[in-house]
């Protein structure tokens, strides 16, 4: 008997997508994630930084030092003062795959974007998308609505200088409910200019300018009094770093490609860490373990490749071997640049050479008394995990060989994944029961966690819940491993709620402050009230709308408060952490001491404290502010 799925599948099954449909119908090709803007990688600010990686390369190429950008009612507008789109080609660079000037290396030796997609990308994506160009006196403008030409102006005489303007607004249909968070702006502009010394970027009134590059990034970065020496800033015709290390646990890195902010690192992050250990050993002529030299290391890298391969479409990885055609590897390259430039430093600078030795031999003392405390703790959490359920795992499992055939697939579907911080029975089961298995985990903590502050890492073994919270999140040997990309803080709105979320985000702060600083950890926002009649339900999460709901709805609608999750039904709560969820990313300002800050809320003072995490940490919540 013939196989009825062979006869749907004909030549009808076979479709052709223009560039645009494609586009739209797999965003994520394209710009990754698309999300509500509420993290740093979410497509809203990949289609910007898209429009304004051209602005950039026009300045690294030595034309126009200043870009204008204007963010108002969701619409962006982004004016740099370049060489300007050649006019005849205007429409063609925005709507045309694989057409630009960037696969001429005479033109953009060493630019961000080579491929031909970017602008493109951002044409497909937004609802409204007009680009204008200026050159010698002369300009023309095209409009278009979700990629499609809907007008293209006739070239005219201008008064305006050289350059592009392009202006556009993301499609809601694709970024729901989205919003753009002022801090990942903020640090999105000074990146650019901290890796551009001298370009001016002006943001809705605000001027972005850097004159020391990386020393002005790693000084924004870091506290001076945390600091155990002062940064050190080496560059190099193609390379610059700047090194420090501090008070703080794990290694913290920003590393960039030809001005890419590389969230992922790559080749030349590898090479850094690799030939940062090197020089070290040879310096001090001393074995120590790498762990020990890199420990509460911050530094940056940024280096610039001729035509850079990059492991996705927006560029977090490098993925290049060598620095130019035919020119040395990336990793020989960094590494003999450090053997000669950080070895000289060290040699001239003997305070900083002492101070960085006493730093590498604490790490050294510190990592040997922990080493019988881990042992027993790893046994502890070995069989903890057998015999509980913590842990309701997804199946996107981080460590799984069988999710991914190869490191970077398990890493693609690791950015998917979130687990849940719960407390209580009632809510970690209406989380386990409406959350998606695939990618989201729960982790139930057994009443409050432990006041972490002032305390040393022994106590993360020491304590049963953060060893195996630890254990859970996979980042005992440090974040090339964390198992998932999103960790999420789910408790009441209530003053035990919001207690056990400070104690949560100390020992976060304490312990491993990387997952707050590079976008890890969130704030789950769920509905305070529900307002509906039989027509309908809308859920709010604020009084505001809940009066809103409530002149909606009109005839005394049925209002229900909600004092805890446990008390939202697993039918409901789908809803809440499915396509709707909001999170609020806990973000901790540069200018922001952490261990002044932990001092400030839970050491020996007033509820004062409170208010100062939720304003510094910007976790701007209307449940929080009613609590306090």
């Amino acid at each position: 008997m013939a196989d009825k799925n062979l006869f749907d599948y004909n030549e009808d099954s076979i479709k052709s997508l223009d560039w645009k449909e494609h586009i739209r119908l797999r965003p994520g090709m394209y710009i990754g994630k698309l999300g509500d803007g509420s993290s740093a990688d979410d497509g809203i600010y990949v289609l910007l930084k898209e429009v304004v990686d051209n602005c950039i390369d026009e300045y690294t190429m030595g034309y126009g030092r200043q870009v204008d950008i204007e963010i108002k009612d969701k619409l962006v507008s982004v004016r740099d003062y370049g060489r300007g789109i050649p006019l005849g080609k205007l429409v063609d660079v925005v709507s045309k795959i694989n057409t630009g000037a960037k696969y001429d290396s005479r033109v953009f030796q060493k630019s961000v974007g080579l491929n031909g997609v970017g602008t493109k990308a951002v044409n497909a994506l937004s609802s409204a998308f007009t680009v204008s160009a200026y050159r010698e006196g002369r300009q023309k403008t095209a409009e278009f609505q979700t990629g499609i030409l809907i007008k293209e102006h006739r070239e005219e005489k201008s008064s305006e200088p050289n350059g592009t303007l392009v202006r556009f607004t993301p499609d809601e249909k694709i970024f729901k409910n989205y919003h753009f968070v002022q801090e990942f702006l903020d640090n999105q502009f000074w990146n650019y200019c901290f890796l551009n010394a001298g370009l001016v970027i002006n943001y809705n009134g605000r001027k972005y300018v850097s004159k020391n590059g990386l020393l002005d990034l790693l000084q924004r970065k870091t506290n001076e009094d945390e600091t155990r020496y002062p940064i050190i800033h080496l560059k190099g015709e193609d390379i610059e770093v700047a090194i420090t290390h501090n008070n703080q646990y794990g290694e913290e890195y920003y590393s960039f490609v030809n001005g890419q902010f590389t969230t992922q690192g790559g080749t030349h992050l590898s090479g850094f860490r690799e030939g940062f250990v090197k020089t070290i050993r040879e310096f001090y002529k001393k074995d120590y373990d790498a762990s020990d030299i890199r420990g509460s290391i911050c530094a940056a890298i940024s280096i610039r490749v001729q035509e850079p391969v990059f492991e996705s479409q927006t560029k977090t990885k490098l993925g290049s071997q060598s620095m130019f055609d035919r020119g040395p590897g990336v990793k020989s390259y960094i590494s003999d640049f450090l053997g000669t430039e950080l070895n000289n430093f060290l040699h001239k600078n003997p305070a900083t050479a002492e101070a960085l030795k006493k730093r590498i031999e604490q790490n050294e003392r510190e990592r040997k008394e922990l080493a019988g405390i881990k042992k027993l703790a790893n046994e502890r959490a070995k069989k903890a995990n057998l015999h509980n359920k913590k842990l309701r795992d997804c199946r996107y499992h981080f460590n799984d060989p069988a999710e991914g055939k190869n490191k970077e697939e398990i890493n693609a579907r690791r950015m998917e994944t979130t687990i849940f911080i719960t407390e209580g029975d009632s809510a970690s089961g209406s989380i386990t029961k409406s959350r998606n298995a695939d990618t989201q985990a729960v982790f139930s903590l057994r009443g409050k966690p432990l006041n972490s502050f002032g305390l040393t890492k022994k106590v993360v073994y020491e304590n049963e819940e953060f060893n195996l919270l630890q254990h859970a999140l996979n980042i005992e040997e440090g974040y090339d491993d964390l198992r998932y990309n999103n960790i999420v803080i789910a408790t009441d709105a209530d003053v035990d709620g919001m207690h056990i979320r400070l104690l949560l985000m100390t020992f976060f702060l304490q312990f491993f402050p990387d997952l707050v600083k590079n976008g890890h950890v969130y704030i789950l926002e769920t509905p305070l009230f529900r307002v509906r009649n039989k027509q309908e339900t809308i859920y709010c999460y604020s009084e505001e709308e809940k009066e809103k709901a409530i002149r909606k709805l009109g005839h005394k609608p049925e209002i229900t408060r909600f004092k805890g999750l446990g008390e939202i039904s697993p039918d409901e709560f789908g809803r809440f952490i499915g396509d709707e969820i909001r999170l609020q990313p806990v973000m901790l300002l540069p200018e922001i001491h952490i261990q002044q800050l932990l001092e400030y809320y839970m050491g020996k003072n007033t509820p004062s404290r409170q208010d100062f995490i939720i304003g510094n940490l910007k976790v701007e919540l209307d449940l929080a502010q009613e609590v306090i």
